[in-house]
């Protein structure tokens, strides 16, 4: 069964799914069915605001929904509102308040968000609303929420008046005296623009004076009459529940991804071989070559990477840094590896709300148990003595560099009135985790880590080091870092672009089972690169390799900050000052985390090899 599960996941992209822990919710006819808001968002803007930041319609009372805490750090404020739906019953226009007089501080607010080119998005049923959008090509797209209103002409115009179409799938009753149940499966909205002398009301009933009303314009400032209506339409549908999301999830052009991800595939696995094979076969021949050395004779001149036998074990300057650095990218590596696989069996899928967030987090705080005891073991075996200090620094240089940049960034954030800002109170909740719980598994990783043998190594260390002769140009930290990441960066730019459109275009992401795939050829990317730019290094007799091994195979972070300002020129609209900060903070901490990641994988690569080589030839 689970083999049928992974392979779903493989070759499927939009076929439905369940969700463990997310059951359907049964209606029968005439049920009421909520509609909740969720927040105002903005490509251009790229700042959450509350639902009810702008004058909307308030119902009498407003009650907020828990939220866990990927929901309260994506800034999800999930709310009532006044929409009176019901199950299986159309509603002709109806007014939603009374008619709202926007003061003039309220209408230049409003002004700006439509200029924003903001969208609302609202919820049912845990099922988020589109708007259906139908290309010059004919061609079917759906929008995340619907817009708060468009410019024409330079003028603003508000959608004042919602046609809700909500679709539903019935079930068949289970014996003759059973009511048919309904389940809600699609929700779409279609805003409008009214003006407020267009339309005529009786009671709360409402209607057009004529068929072509005038919109509602918003003007930059002064005192604004509007009216807010809305109307519903369910629609039967043969969609089932578990296949609901399939709306949202087929929103890009699918085709282009697969083409993309298999064009990766290829390329990657056709260097990846190359190299495999130019590497085993030379190394083949220098250990054949050397061994024939020892038993012909003795007295020949040892060359290339067996003559830096006695010092390419030799600690490395600032051990404490690199094993702390280590630390963070195993952390990284068992989040990034545990999400991505349960994400990709549908536990972690954008129907579950804020669990992606959520998952992440605390697994990094757990994970700090196996980050210090491979980092003490490490440290260990670089000879070091001081591994109290090495553990503070590995549960401390990470978290306290992402933490302090997220704290600043959010006083931005705040100033802005967004409801992206953390509330202090979960921000202190987050400290207390921090200190709580990885804070003290880091130190009892080092405490055992620091009780094992240390890693053995195959040879023995010189007590003088040996100079290091001048090294080709090739060779330099600064170009070997920028040869190196062109592989790994090649293997994962597509998915990457498909990433940053969920994180920064409000889009969902749901491949997972290809960034599964992707983070499995990233791996074998750096690691491959990371010994074969080893190889060379040994080969020019340069034995300092446990630094070089770490910044040389994270070299395709440079690579993603490059790819980063790329994308914030040609593909976001930002313009002011605070959302363009928000952008390349978080780009920054993305950068940093990533580097660490790949460069841990590259690390232990490259460390696996060089013991693996040297423990193949014959020393004295």
């Amino acid at each position: 069964m689970l083999s049928v599960i992974i392979v779903t996941c493989f070759l499927t992209t939009t076929y439905g799914f369940y969700v463990p822990g997310v059951a359907p919710q049964d209606f029968f006819k005439d049920n009421v069915v909520e509609i909740k808001a969720v927040k105002l968002t903005s490509v251009k803007a790229q700042l959450p605001y509350d639902y009810y930041s702008l004058p909307f319609c308030r119902p009498e009372s407003i009650n907020y929904k828990v939220e866990n805490l990927g929901e309260v750090l994506r800034g999800d404020r999930i709310v009532n509102t006044d929409y009176k739906v019901f199950m299986a019953q159309n509603s002709s226009c109806r007014a939603l308040c009374k008619p709202r007089t926007f003061k003039d501080e309220e209408t230049q607010l409003v002004h700006k968000r439509i200029r924003q080119a903001y969208s609302v998005h609202l919820l049912t049923d845990n099922l988020p609303c589109s708007t259906k959008i139908i290309s010059k090509d004919k061609e079917v797209q759906y929008e995340h929420g619907y817009r708060l209103g468009y410019v024409s002409d330079d003028k603003v115009f508000l959608h004042n008046h919602l046609k809700l179409v909500l679709k539903y799938h019935s079930e068949a009753p289970a014996g003759p005296a059973a009511e048919e149940n309904f389940r809600v499966v699609g929700f779409e909205v279609e805003p409008m623009s009214i003006a407020f002398d267009d339309l005529k009301f009786t009671e709360d009933n409402c209607k057009l004076e004529n068929n072509s009303p005038r919109p509602m314009e918003i003007p930059k400032s002064g005192e604004v009459k509007v009216h807010f209506t809305y109307e519903v339409v369910w629609e039967s549908s043969d969609v089932r529940w578990a296949s609901r999301w399939d709306t949202y999830l087929g929103m890009g052009d699918v085709q282009i991804h697969w083409f993309s991800i298999i064009n990766s595939v290829v390329v990657i696995f056709f260097l990846a071989g190359i190299l495999t094979m130019i590497i085993v076969r030379t190394l083949r021949r220098d250990i054949a070559k050397y061994n024939k050395m020892d038993e012909e004779d003795e007295t020949l001149e040892e060359t290339g990477w067996k003559l830096v036998h006695g010092d390419v074990f030799r600690p490395p300057p600032r051990p404490k840094l690199l094993v702390a650095l280590i630390g963070s990218g195993i952390q990284l590596f068992c989040v990034t590896f545990i999400v991505i696989v349960f994400a990709m069996l549908g536990m972690l899928s954008p129907a579950s709300r804020g669990a992606l967030m959520t998952a992440g987090i605390f697994l990094f705080m757990f994970m700090g148990l196996i980050a210090g005891y491979y980092s003490a073991r490490l440290y260990k075996t670089m000879k070091g003595i001081q591994w109290k200090k090495a553990a503070l620094l590995t549960a401390m240089l990470y978290p306290s560099l992402t933490f302090g940049t997220c704290f600043i960034l959010n006083f931005f954030i705040l100033g802005k009135h967004s409801s992206g800002a953390v509330p202090f109170s979960t921000m202190i909740a987050l400290l207390f985790m921090w200190m709580g719980i990885s804070f003290p598994l880091v130190f009892i990783g080092y405490f055992f880590g620091s009780r094992k043998q240390p890693y053995e190594h195959p040879v023995r260390t010189n007590q003088i080091p040996r100079q290091v002769p001048d090294q080709m140009w090739y060779l330099s930290p600064y170009v070997a870092t920028l040869m190196a990441g062109i592989l790994p960066f090649g293997a994962m730019f597509i998915e990457l672009f498909f990433i940053f459109n969920a994180i920064w275009e409000n889009q969902f992401y749901y491949l997972f089972g290809f960034l599964f795939l992707v983070f499995i050829i990233l791996i074998v990317s750096c690691s491959q690169i990371s010994i074969v730019m080893v190889y060379f290094q040994l080969c020019g007799e340069d034995y300092h390799w446990w630094w070089r091994s770490f910044i040389v195979s994270g070299g395709s972070a440079f690579y993603v900050f490059i790819y980063s300002i790329f994308y914030f020129v040609t593909k976001l609209e930002i313009t002011e000052f605070i959302p363009t900060l928000l952008y390349f903070g978080y780009t920054a901490l993305m950068v940093l985390s990533f580097w660490l990641l790949t460069g841990t994988i590259g690390f232990y690569a490259a460390y696996f090899f060089v013991r693996k080589i040297y423990a193949a030839i014959k020393i004295d």
